[in-house]
Order: C-alpha cells, then structure tokens, then sequence
C-alpha cells in the first residue's frame, strides 16, 4: 500500500465569487473524491459535489469517479450551462443571416 501524498487544488467560481483551496490527499485520490474532500459545497449553497461535472486544468474528465490526480493538478467544478453554446450560436448565425437578407434585399 502506498501511503505517500500530493498536492492538489480545487477550484469552483460564480461569476461574483470562487474559490480555490490547496488540499493534500493520498495517492491514488480521484478527481471525485478531492471535490467531494475540498467542501466547497458549504461555501457555494446548491453545489452538488457528487454529481458536478469536473475536469483539469480546463478539460472535462469523463469518468471523475475513475481518473486518478497527480501531484499538482488542478481540479475544476463546472456549473451547469444554462444554455447549449451549439444551440446559441445557431440562433445567433439565424438572426445574422436574417439580418442580411432584410439589408440586401436577398
């Protein structure tokens, strides 16, 4: 059994507030459980840490429950979108076209 540690930080942000905290955990933590560690759940009142989507250094892991950190890492909790950026920027290029035609006359 490997009883060594690392150093990690967890990161979540409003868009009025974040936080981030340096935790030491145990090698072999997963991404899950450093959230699940960090307790920001209680400065962030709804954060659900046990079903959040999270990533690294900007990078969506797939499988939170499964990906082991490293020394270093930088766990991220993502928000919800509130909105599909596909579906926006569909939208957007909807009203730009329309926008056009009514201008040329097309």
């Amino acid at each position: 059994m490997d009883n060594r540690s690392i150093a990690v930080e967890v990161v979540y942000a409003l868009a009025d507030k974040q936080k981030l905290l340096r935790l030491t955990v145990s090698y072999g933590t997963t991404v899950r459980e450093a959230a699940l560690r960090s307790g920001l759940d209680a400065h962030f009142p709804g954060l659900d840490l046990a079903s959040s989507p999270l990533g690294i250094f900007g990078k969506a892991v797939a499988k939170p429950e499964d990906r082991v950190l490293e020394e270093g890492e930088r766990v991220e909790i993502y928000r919800p979108l509130i909105a599909d950026p596909k579906e926006v920027r569909k939208q957007r290029a909807a009203k730009a076209a329309k926008a056009k035609q009514e201008e040329g006359g097309e």
